[in-house]
Order: structure tokens, then C-alpha cells, then sequence
């Protein structure tokens, strides 16, 4: 059985640490038992390797994400990179279609989708190897995994079993879905043995490849790339669960959550400060995290969130704290992480002349290179704050060193390759500051030099 993690989406609810780059998933705030932090995706990846299903294990995400997966997991598993993010009817049509077009496919394999920021026990992941029996004995089409409701819940969809058919001793024919209803009507299904829909599906490749030749999409996987623009944005509940016939729903009765909001989230924090911050002992059920370098200090709040980072700061009450997602407009992030290590807006304005001016703290870990590369519509100054390293200039290659400054004009060609950790503070300049003003030569520090003179 093939597992695929779905890796998408913009992050609102959990602002400021979450951005349209840094989803949910990324943020390290869970605590392992070595007293450090992972991220959704390292423990739910963790867990998977803990019941031997990492080494099948893939992950559908948008170009954006891909270097924080590559800092997070290194290369441990094989992405699936979506052209344009579009809804998880479309990743997953397109996951599927990569594992049809590899060499020796059997097309009987299952295929087990799985959201990325599921937070559950170990026994979770150890029931998912149990699906392709409980799949292949009910002889359905598709399976899903539904969690025993705690409470009554308005945050999460349901399924409700069909009460025409006898539940089996791991299974129940799934009679229709009910998406984020009201908590007076939510009682009422788990009265009537609805499960939460914990955003799990199970399938063989057959399958979806037969339903996507029905609606006259490709099957092959360049085909399918060419045509991604044009993919309805709808999820996969829409276009597929909720039309199956012949689907089952198998119910977990451990621990699972949707830590979507920072309410949620803090349940399962073990530490209720991180970053410089304190909290007054009659603070009580409040959780500080702080991203910046100026301390937090909190006095008799309780029952709130205090998060603060690079895009904002937020203060609220945890019952309240997934309104944030009205406010918040979808402005540029100014904190981003890549794979040669991040870079942190400090400033952005406008000069007396008219022009436009960014600056950033950018880091780069040893080892690592930043792309040669032109810009169109801009200049930049580079300072040099620490570490060494090297530089390449209009075919030129120099070593630079702490307290260095480079000019760079408009059109000019550089790289920079850090010897040891290297900071730089850097000046942008121009009419218009754009992430997208930039024509890369070559992400190969190699082939850079090799152009040098």
C-alpha cells in the first residue's frame, strides 16, 4: 500500500506564524521526548516510519512548500509537485497518475491519502495497515477512517453509517456525509453512530484511474501535468466519496484531533511559553510563543493565545482565536524559510525619491548556495554581517568575509555560497520589489563557477 500525504494550503488560523507559505504543518511548537520541538508533518512522518509505512510514503505539495519539506525531512520522501495548488480531488488525480505511469505499476496496489497535519496516537497509523484487509473482505470501492465523536462537535464533517446494513466487526457501510454541522444537529448524529471524518481514504489505483477515465481526464501522468490548470478546485469528498456506492467507513477509537486553531493546538503543547516570554502564575490556560527577540511579559490574562512573529502579533482568546482568519489580508510573508537556510523581512517603505525599499536579514547555512541569478527591477546592497564565504559577480568569483559590502546593480549576475554560517543584511532598491523579479542561471553553485572566468 502506497501512502500519500496531502501538503497544501495557506496558513490563516494560525496566525502570524502561519503564512501562504509557511502552512500549519511546518511549525515546530509539539514536544518530543528529547525536549525539543517537531512540526506536524516530522511527528506524523515519525509515526509512519515507527510502523514501517515511511519507505512508501510520498507527499502531493505546491512548489512553494517544497523547501521547508526538504528542511524538515531532508530526502526521505519522494514529492509530488502540483503545477498550480488546486483542491484535493485534483492532487490527489495527479498523485495517482504519477504512481500509474512508473515502471511494473501494479494497478491492484491500494492507495491510502492521508492530510498531513493529522495528530494522533502511534495505534492510528497501526490500524491504517490494517485497511487493505478490512478493504479486500468488505469488497468496496473505497474506505474511510472516522473517528468516535468526543463531544459534539461544529469544526469537523461526519459520516453517517447506513442503518439498512449490519455493521460488520471493523466496518460500516456508509450511508451519506454531513460537512461542519451545527452542534444541536452534531448530537444528533452520534446518537446515530456518525464518526468524524478524519480526512482519510483509501482506494486501489484501478479505481481512480477508471473514474478519471469516465469523466475523460488522462491517466498519464505528463498528460495529466499539461492539463492541471484546467482541473476542477473542488476536494475529493465532493467529486468522489460522496458519489461512491460502495464505501465503508472503518471507526478509530484512540486519540485524533484537528489541531487547525491555536485553541487546539495548545492542547497539546506541553510548554506554555516559548521564546522570551513570562507568564504571571495567575495567567491561567494561557500559551505564549514568541518568534521575536523583544521578551513577552503577561500578566493576569487567562484563556488566551499571545503569539507573535515577523508578520504580526496576536492576542485572543483561544474559544475565539480562529476569527483571525477574517482580519488578516494575504500580504507577502515576511518570514520564509528555504533550503539554503531563511531570510526575514525587517523593513519595507518607500524612499523620498518614489522608490521602493526592503530590507532582509537573510541566513545561510554552510555548505549552501543561494541560486546565480539577475534582477530586472532592482538593485541591492549586501552587508555582510558574519561568517565567510563566496561570492560570484558578473562571471567574477571573490571570497567574502564579516563587514564586506556589495553592491549589486540592476541586471547584474550573483551568487553567494556560504563557507561557514553566513548573514547578511540586504538593502533592496527599485521601482517595484517583487519575489518574482528574478531570472536564475543555474541552482548549481558547480556550474556557476564553471561560467567564471
Amino acid at each position: 500500500m502506497k501512502i500519500l500525504l496531502l501538503s497544501g494550503g495557506s496558513g490563516r488560523r494560525l496566525w502570524p506564524l502561519s503564512n501562504q507559505i509557511r502552512s500549519k504543518q511546518f511549525l515546530k511548537l509539539l514536544s518530543t521526548k528529547n525536549n525539543k520541538y517537531e512540526s506536524m508533518l516530522q511527528r506524523v512522518c515519525r509515526h509512519l516510519d515507527s510502523v514501517g509505512l515511511l519507505s512508501s510514503t510520498s507527499i502531493i505539495t505546491c512548489q512553494d512548500q517544497v523547501d521547508m519539506i526538504y528542511n524538515q525531512l531532508e530526502n526521505k520522501v519522494p514529492l509530488i509537485i502540483e503545477p498550480v495548488q488546486k483542491g484535493t480531488f485534483s492532487a490527489i488525480s495527479l498523485a495517482v497518475t504519477s504512481f500509474n505511469s512508473q515502471p511494473k505499476t501494479n494497478v491492484e496496489e491500494l492507495v491510502c491519502v492521508l492530510p498531513v497535519d493529522t495528530f494522533a496516537e502511534v495505534s492510528f497509523y497501526h490500524l491504517l495497515k490494517k485497511i487493505p484487509h478490512i478493504l479486500q473482505k468488505s469488497k468496496a470501492d473505497l474506505a474511510h477512517l472516522g473517528v468516535e465523536p468526543q463531544f459534539p462537535s461544529d469544526q469537523f464533517g461526519y459520516i453517517v453509517p447506513d442503518s439498512n446494513t449490519n455493521k460488520t466487526d471493523d466496518n460500516y457501510q456508509i450511508s451519506h456525509f454531513i460537512e461542519k454541522p451545527s452542534t444541536n444537529i452534531a448530537l444528533q448524529l452520534i446518537k446515530k453512530n456518525a464518526l468524524w471524518n478524519c480526512g482519510v481514504y483509501v482506494f486501489s489505483i484501478r479505481y481512480m484511474i477508471q473514474f478519471l477515465k469516465h469523466l475523460s481526464f488522462p491517466t498519464d501522468y505528463d498528460q495529466m501535468l499539461k492539463i492541471y490548470r484546467e482541473l476542477p478546485d473542488v476536494s475529493f469528498d465532493q467529486m468522489v466519496a460522496q458519489q461512491s456506492k460502495r464505501s465503508i467507513v472503518i471507526p478509530y477509537q484512540g486519540l485524533w484531533d484537528d489541531i487547525g486553531t491555536w485553541g487546539a493546538l495548545s492542547k497539546h503543547m506541553k510548554s506554555h511559553e516559548i521564546g522570551p516570554c513570562k507568564l504571571s502564575q495567575d495567567s491561567v490556560n494561557t500559551h505564549i510563543i514568541n518568534e521575536l527577540h523583544q521578551p513577552i511579559y503577561v500578566i493576569g490574562i487567562s484563556d488566551s493565545m499571545i503569539v507573535a512573529g515577523p508578520d504580526g502579533i496576536l492576542v485572543a482568546n483561544k474559544t475565539r482565536s480562529s476569527d483571525i482568519k477574517k482580519f488578516i489580508t494575504d500580504e507577502p510573508p515576511r518570514y520564509v524559510e528555504k533550503r539554503w537556510g531563511n531570510y526575514r523581512v525587517l523593513e519595507k517603505s518607500i524612499t523620498n525619491e518614489g522608490k521602493q525599499s526592503l530590507t532582509k536579514m537573510i541566513n545561510i547555512l554552510p555548505g549552501c548556495n543561494i541560486s546565480y541569478q539577475w534582477h530586472k527591477e532592482r538593485q541591492e546592497i549586501w552587508t555582510i554581517v558574519s561568517g565567510t564565504g563566496e561570492f560570484i559577480f558578473n562571471d567574477q568569483l571573490t571570497t567574502i568575509k564579516a563587514g564586506d559590502v556589495l553592491q549589486i546593480a540592476q541586471g547584474s549576475k550573483h551568487a553567494v555560497k556560504a563557507v561557514t554560517p553566513l548573514q547578511i543584511i540586504e538593502v533592496q532598491l527599485g521601482s517595484l520589489l517583487s519575489e518574482e523579479d528574478i531570472t536564475r542561471i543555474t541552482y548549481s553553485w558547480e556550474e556557476a563557477v564553471q561560467l567564471c572566468n
